[in-house]
């Protein structure tokens, strides 16, 4: 299952599951975009696509229905859906409404969605699974005017802790693979400049969203005995070491 599958991240990871072999289930806000994916898998890929409200329970608890109903089971989530409503504004400015709206699909969203996939994970025979937890660069650093998008990937990495931690007795691996700069619509303007701690405004090298897939699929790869706790890819060149 991929969330946010529509575009991006979530579209680069579900093409590379599936050229892997893999069944999909794709969920994403709009199903025109999921049906894009789709088609992009190739007619030989088995994918079913689910319009899903991440911050919705009753949403989330449809989606793995379906899912269920489909595939008898869940073997890997990559918990990817995310916004970055906000950014750019400074904290004074931030409205509670748009907080809000970070915090629901980043963290709670994300929440929601492990927790219905760790408690199929939990009843289904062979029992165990594997979730992998979309985090970021923010979770180590913020850029500036980012308080939302940052506190909420800061957060999720305690959500993966948790989560690893809990599954244990069950088979549930989880990780968390955090990325900088991956070409994206949501990337885009990094490459014409993008205010920089100091004060500046500065270009970013990006690199291939299929560089992060191709990570992806080797974490969902391994034996549920062996678990990539946490990843960090990123362009090679973009200011994250020395930061600031």
């Amino acid at each position: 299952m991929v969330t946010g599958a529509g575009s991006g991240i979530g579209r680069s990871v579900a093409l590379a599951l599936a050229e892997d072999g893999w069944s999909l289930a794709l969920a994403g806000r709009r199903d025109g975009p999921l049906q894009e994916t789709a088609a992009l898998a190739g007619a030989g890929a088995e994918v079913l696509c689910v319009p899903t409200d991440v911050t919705s329970p009753g949403a989330v608890a449809a989606l793995f229905t379906a899912v269920g109903d489909r595939y008898g089971r869940v073997d890997l989530l990559f918990n990817n859906a995310g916004s970055f409503a906000g950014g750019g504004t400074p904290v004074e400015d931030l409205d509670h409404e748009t907080w809000r709206s970070v915090v629901d699909v980043n963290l709670t969203g994300a929440f929601l969605c492990a927790q219905a996939a760790y408690r199929q994970m939990k009843e289904q025979s062979p029992q165990g699974g594997r979730i992998i937890n979309n985090g970021s660069i923010s979770a180590h650093v913020p850029r500036p005017h980012s308080v939302a998008y940052t506190a909420t990937k800061h957060a999720l990495t305690g959500l993966t802790k948790s989560l690893s931690l809990d599954g244990r007795p069950y088979r549930i691996a989880c990780g968390q693979i955090d990325i900088g700069n991956a070409a994206t619509e949501m990337t885009r303007r990094m490459e014409s400049g993008i205010l920089q701690a100091n004060g500046t405004l500065a270009p970013e090298p990006v690199m291939d969203a299929a560089d992060v897939a191709r990570t992806v699929v080797h974490m969902a790869a391994l034996p549920l005995e062996a678990n990539i706790q946490f990843a960090t890819i990123m362009a090679t060149t973009m200011p994250y070491i020395g930061r600031g």
